[in-house]
């Protein structure tokens, strides 16, 4: 019986080292709605992308967790450019999350990419401009 066991355990082992990584795919939706249709925005950086990563031992003892928002932290510092008073939001926005398993730890992270998108004021339209006195 003790001899199957450690086989067992062995084969165990040798399927996670095989395994090693695992991908997990997750589309964020939000509540807000905006248009963007016509004149009314610009891209300001297609496929932006921000991580946050953390660290667990044995794979089953967390000691920092990867978290949403340090990813969306690190998403808007890829922009390249200060967006403080802008009004931007997150077009296209996914969030991956994999967890790459070694012998002794693990390392779970997530990973958000969106394009990043500015509002802008509309421009007038003929009509509006011609009607006004």
């Amino acid at each position: 019986m003790k001899y199957k066991i450690s086989h067992l355990m062995a084969a165990a082992a040798l399927f996670g080292l095989l395994i090693g990584c695992t991908n997990v795919g997750h589309i964020s939706e939000s509540g807000t709605s905006v248009s963007l249709a016509g004149n009314n925005y610009r891209l300001l950086k297609p496929g932006a992308s921000g991580h946050s990563s953390g660290f667990r031992l044995l794979g089953i003892i967390p000691f920092a967790s990867p978290n949403y928002a340090g990813a969306k932290a690190s998403l808007y510092k890829s922009v390249g450019q200060p967006l403080t008073g802008k009004a931007v939001a997150l077009a296209n926005e996914t969030e991956d999350r994999s967890t790459l398993y070694l012998i002794l730890f693990s390392i779970p992270k997530i990973t958000i990419t969106a394009d990043v998108v500015e509002f802008i004021d509309a421009p007038a339209s003929a009509d509006a401009t011609q009607k006004q006195p």
